[in-house]
């Protein structure tokens, strides 16, 4: 949203206030990772790469055809869980994402939010379906990684647990020794609020735009803002 109701203001106020751990998806709330290097490429390139080897069967016209690297890759594995087809198509992926951190577009006041969240004592985290090299190497340039490390959880050999699983969230929550109701999950997709679900944490959905916020709010996201400043504003009334 582009402005907000008194009582959706009182609602991020409190969701800030009652957060001492902030968990943050990464593609999205921090950064359009692929904002420079186009993920539909990416996916098409995957594809490509296992009609190559023979494998164009392995995947569905509807799953050949689409737009997201991820959903190629949840695909595969799915079928040949922890094989090495997947481990050569999941280290494909982490290197295109390391390309793409390089031409990444910062989301509009995401570092300062992480910054200032830092700075008043809260402790954050990444969970995220990204890989962590990614996410190490995109925060270690924008000089944030101090900011989490060493709480980056991103993909892991184990698929399956991409979110919308909760398995990041939980991590993170036991390795900062936090309760869910006092943490707070960033996200911007439908996956990301029904991870926070799972693991019983607060969410606040972050939508670039408009069809990107009617996905949270159909999915039942309840506070969804279009820019992290009145997200930066609260945190800096904390002060």
């Amino acid at each position: 949203m582009t402005s907000q109701t008194d009582s959706e203001t009182d609602g991020l106020r409190d969701l800030i206030t009652r957060a001492r751990v902030v968990l943050w998806d990464f593609d999205g709330p921090i950064c359009r990772l692929f904002a420079g290097h186009s993920a539909e490429r990416v996916a098409s390139d995957l594809v490509d790469w296992l009609e190559g080897r023979g494998l164009h069967g392995l995947l569905t016209e509807q799953e050949r055809e689409s737009l997201d690297p991820h959903a190629v890759l949840r695909a595969v594995d799915r079928r040949h869980p922890g094989s090495d087809l997947v481990a050569e198509l999941e280290e494909r992926l982490t290197h295109e994402e390391l390309k793409a951190a390089s031409s990444a577009m910062p989301t509009a006041y995401a570092d300062p939010l992480i910054r200032t969240w830092t700075a008043v004592g809260s402790r954050l985290a990444i969970t995220s379906n990204n890989s962590p090299r990614v996410i190490s190497r995109y925060l270690g340039d924008r000089d944030l990684i101090g900011c989490f490390t060493p709480h980056i959880y991103g993909r892991t050999e184990d698929l399956s647990r991409l979110k919308p699983d909760p398995h990041c969230l939980i991590r993170a929550l036991r390795a900062v020794g936090s309760a869910p109701s006092a943490a707070l999950m960033i996200g911007d997709t439908p996956s990301d609020l029904e991870a926070a679900r799972r693991a019983d944490v607060p969410f606040l959905g972050y939508a670039r735009n408009q069809p990107k916020a009617k996905l949270l709010r159909d999915a039942g996201a309840t506070l969804v803002v279009r820019s992290l400043q009145p997200v930066l504003d609260a945190v800096r009334g904390q002060a």
